[in-house]
């Protein structure tokens, strides 16, 4: 098959899971197993811990064994069979217990297909970009079809949707040819790349440290923005619509992305990252208004888009190839997960005092991170 073809496919249907996972997870908990808000929260945030740990560690472990392809199966088999144990799953701990275990699995996908992606793109077989936004085409439908299904069949059936679409993926792996260097197995040599060698990395400490704080600036516009719209008085029906619209736009980012910005550099990326965010969470802040929302929408593009090409740009031209693993595992555990944690603590707090805070308090992170993109830009 296609290289093209074959990873945008497998972002296509992954996201498609995604698209069930991140917008619905947590009320799912509440609204089809019965859980109060803060038992839901409290659940959800111990699993980002657990998907911390696991992109971190045990991911990074798992590509030094077996294929990327392998690495692929192993995951989604596992998570398929964790969101089994839902099913009989009702009591509290029970629920905590598999949400444990859920999130091992699941959400290392994320960093096992985009370091599948950079492996093909330093093979010069695959343009990231095109690819990607396949990924943010499928959760869109997603969260359309899931609109529609829960209107007919009420909330319990998220997680039958969730596992559907996961046997889907895991048929897909299985039934379509992967492009060769997916299925080769590492080679056991006692040079064997560490995740502490990437310290050591010219640069990478400072990218790094960039993207952990531009992707979790992004906490209180996930866990409080459908609270904050409903607050402006929207109905739900278009509080779906709205939030589409970030995921659209970094659709037409993505797309373009590897021929408007493909020689653009990974710390001018960062720069142009780090303003429009700040430029975002203001508006949000000093603005409540639906329509402010709604254009600060477009800025998702550049707030989350452009700070994941950055990384991806700068890892598939800096690093080796057995080293992707390791920087993608630590860029989920601490970007996407245990970052967006904190802040989401930071986030409910002033929450609590007065709704615009909780955007406004995330310029500590993009403001910070807009100085250091300057100095790194400065330094290449």
């Amino acid at each position: 098959m296609n290289n093209q073809r074959w990873m945008s496919q497998n972002f296509f249907i992954f996201f498609m899971t995604w698209g069930v996972f991140l917008p619905y997870w947590t009320g799912w908990l509440v609204e089809g197993k019965g859980l109060s808000v803060s038992e839901a929260s409290l659940i959800m945030s111990f699993g980002l811990v657990a998907r911390g740990a696991s992109t971190l560690f045990a991911f990074p472990l798992a590509s030094r064994r077996w294929s990327n392809k392998t690495v692929i199966v192993l995951l989604t088999g596992g998570a398929l069979l964790a969101a089994l144990l839902y099913i009989p799953a009702n009591s509290f701990t029970t629920l905590f217990a598999v949400t444990l275990i859920f999130s091992m699995f699941y959400p290392a996908l994320l960093p096992a297909l985009d370091s599948t992606a950079g492996i093909l793109v330093q093979h010069g077989r695959l343009h990231y970009g095109k690819s990607r936004s396949y990924g943010s085409l499928g959760f869109i439908i997603s969260v359309l079809i899931l609109s529609v299904i829960t209107g007919y069949f009420g909330d319990s059936a998220i997680l039958w949707v969730m596992i559907i679409m996961l046997i889907a993926m895991l048929l897909m792996l299985n039934f379509t040819a992967a492009p060769e260097v997916l299925l080769v197995k590492p080679e056991k040599t006692k040079s064997n790349f560490s995740i502490r060698s990437l310290w050591n990395i010219k640069g990478f400490p400072l990218v790094l440290l960039i993207v952990v704080l531009l992707q979790g600036a992004h906490a209180s516009y996930y866990n409080y923005g459908y609270i904050y719209l409903q607050d402006l008085g929207v109905s739900k029906y278009y509080i779906g619509m709205i939030i589409n619209i970030g995921v659209i736009f970094e659709i037409l980012y993505f797309a373009k992305a590897d021929n408007v910005f493909g020689k653009w550099k990974p710390a001018s990326l960062l720069v142009l990252s780090a303003a429009g965010s700040t430029v975002r969470w203001l508006l949000v802040a000093f603005f409540p208004n639906v329509w402010v929302f709604v254009i600060s929408q477009s800025l998702h593009a550049l707030s989350f888009g452009v700070a994941h090409y950055a990384f991806i740009l700068y890892i598939t031209q800096k690093l080796p190839k057995d080293q992707i693993p390791n920087a993608q595992g630590v860029y989920s555990a601490l970007a996407l997960s245990w970052s967006t944690a904190i802040l989401t603590l930071l986030g409910g707090s002033l929450y609590e005092i007065e709704p615009g805070y909780a955007f406004l308090g995330m310029i500590i992170c993009t403001i910070p991170a807009l100085l250091l993109s300057l100095r790194f830009r400065a330094r290449s």
